[in-house]
């Protein structure tokens, strides 16, 4: 970021907390994948966040599973442009058992249905973060930005 937005590094301004309450009421993550020709691809998803990832599903011949196949480098965005929570990572698909019922669980107590019971082949992807960004539009000078090492 350019230095005339006043990002800090390492929570400086928003505690991380502030990012992961918004990361775990977020309703809806919009999911930004980039297509094999390199024209991005963007998509709302519900899913959850659960042990410092984003965890969702989708169909396996769906345009962002094809696309993860390819590239696992992926955005995940809030719905909101006020209290702004974005992340960057890789995509993974989730196999480890123990995590998908952890998984299914909270997204059945968000959303009222299962994760894993999804029409059709579904794949479920968790999104470790690599680099989040954080800002409050009422105060957009405070914007932070958070780095993580792999897991």
């Amino acid at each position: 970021m350019p230095s005339g937005y006043g990002m800090l590094t390492d929570g400086e301004h928003l505690p991380w907390s502030w990012a992961e309450q918004r990361l775990v009421s977020s309703r809806n993550y919009w999911i930004a994948t980039t297509r094999p020709d390199g024209r991005p691809h963007v998509m709302p998803v519900w899913g959850v966040w659960l042990e410092g990832s984003v965890i969702f599903g989708t169909d396996r011949g769906s345009r962002k599973a094809r696309n993860l196949a390819a590239n696992p480098a992926v955005v995940a965005h809030l719905e909101s442009g006020d209290e702004t929570v974005i992340i960057e990572g890789m995509a993974e698909e989730v196999v480890d058992a123990k995590l998908l019922q952890a998984a299914d669980a909270a997204y059945k107590a968000k959303y009222g249905q299962s994760l894993l019971g999804a029409p059709g082949d579904v794949i479920i992807y968790r999104v470790w973060p690599t680099i989040a960004f954080a800002w409050l539009e009422s105060d957009f000078f405070h914007a932070t930005c958070w780095r993580f090492s792999a897991p």
